[in-house]
């Protein structure tokens, strides 16, 4: 319950400017909807990642739901902060968007560090599995969509996508 209240129902992306009002509580889907919609964005693009968006979850409500289950444990217990430090390697974050997923990202890594009171805290009982490779890799399929250029290097070179995961 404390995960699920923590990621949907929370005020631990507030306040953040435009976005989020002090206290708001709200899910962290809604958030990053409204940091898409606090710019230019072109409506083909935002088309585009929530078409990539609806195609991801279609996929990932379709596997076992105890595999899901499973697999927050790998997701919460440092595999998406990992993923979340890398992204915030590269970049350039003055643009009103990328300033949000920014925000977005060094909360998650904040909300999944703490050892005792993290979100992998929460779920590090789970027992993994190799079935819950299988959401890492719809989530690096859903990353290469989003953004085609982390198949290369800086040079235009491909790069192993299994490094991605």
């Amino acid at each position: 319950m404390r995960l699920f209240a923590e990621e949907c129902d929370t005020s631990n992306l507030s306040p953040f400017p435009g976005v989020a009002l002090p206290g708001e509580r709200l899910n962290h889907d809604e958030f990053m909807r409204r940091v898409l919609e606090s710019s230019a964005v072109p409506q083909n693009v935002i088309v585009h990642y929530q078409d990539a968006g609806e195609r991801y979850l279609g996929k990932v409500r379709a596997i076992d739901p105890e595999v899901r289950a499973l697999s927050m444990a790998s997701f919460e217990d440092g595999g998406l902060e990992a993923v979340f430090k890398a992204m915030l390697q590269s970049g350039d974050y003055d643009h009103v968007v990328v300033k949000g997923f920014r925000f977005f990202l060094l909360e998650h890594i904040r909300f999944d560090s703490d050892p005792e009171a993290g979100h992998g805290s929460l779920s590090r009982h789970l027992a993994l599995d190799d079935r819950v490779a299988e959401l890492w890799l719809l989530f690096k399929d859903l990353l290469l969509e989003i953004n085609p250029r982390l198949a290369t290097d800086g040079a235009g070179e491909q790069v192993s996508v299994m490094a991605l995961v």
